[in-house]
């Protein structure tokens, strides 16, 4: 699989041809690109990528999961919770996105295009999930499980070898209170999507002063990631 940086766009077809994938069913690999700004803006366009992202979710879960529980036989259920937390996160599934340069042929409203969409963490992530819910129901679980696993094995050695599978929020408030502080607080400060594809954003607080800040699926996610940030910030090991 031949992988590449931003360049040039790609169409649904040369980034089956550049990954070395096949599609049975181009138009569900279209739809899976699709963010909804481009719906909106393209009135030809049928349906954008939502209900696959909620598909790819589901069977990401279930792989990782199962991948987890087969390749550590002897780790503890704690820490294959964790391990699976940090392999699904939406920075890590936006990275996954960035390796294959999905930005690059994700099909973007103009202005969502303009305001650095291609980039965005949060679609980036949506956009992998949506392309893993289209290539399972084009080519099935087993060619989902075979192209997931080299890439899962990278990651999860990697973190493991950090030793970041620790919550961080619980890492976070740990230090700030042994310094003497009070608990960080988590304040939500943007909801936005549909229902069943909502996007969080939330900053943590220490003692009134913003150290970081996250996005993601859920508030938990969103918090987590805002978590991360301020442990980055404060140097924290």
């Amino acid at each position: 699989m031949k992988i590449r940086g931003p360049q040039e766009l790609d169409t649904p077809q040369s980034l089956t041809k550049r990954l070395g994938m096949e599609f049975k069913d181009v138009f569900l690999l279209t739809r899976a690109l699709t963010h909804r700004s481009y719906l909106n803006e393209n009135p030809e366009a049928i349906e954008d990528n939502e209900r696959l992202e909620f598909l790819g979710d589901a069977v990401l879960d279930f792989l990782v999961g199962a991948w987890l529980y087969n390749r550590f036989p002897e780790m503890a259920e704690g820490e294959l919770t964790r391990l699976r937390s940090a392999l699904v996160r939406t920075e890590q599934l936006a990275q996954f996105s960035i390796n294959l340069g999905l930005g690059n042929a994700m099909r973007l409203g103009r202005g969502e295009s303009e305001s650095g969409g291609r980039q965005r963490l949060a679609l980036l992530c949506a956009t992998f999930e949506a392309f893993i819910g289209a290539y399972y129901l084009d080519a099935g679980i087993e060619a989902v499980r075979t192209f997931m696993e080299p890439m899962l094995e990278n990651v999860a050695l990697t973190i493991l070898a950090s030793g970041k599978t620790r919550d961080p929020k619980s890492t976070l408030q740990e230090y700030v209170q042994a310094k003497g502080n009070g608990a960080p607080r988590y304040r939500t400060i943007s909801e936005t999507g549909p229902d069943h594809a909502k996007i969080f954003e939330v900053e943590v607080l220490i003692n009134g002063r913003r150290y970081g800040h996250g996005i993601g699926k859920s508030k938990q996610a969103a918090a987590k990631a805002a978590a991360r940030e301020a442990i980055a910030l404060l140097g924290i090991d």
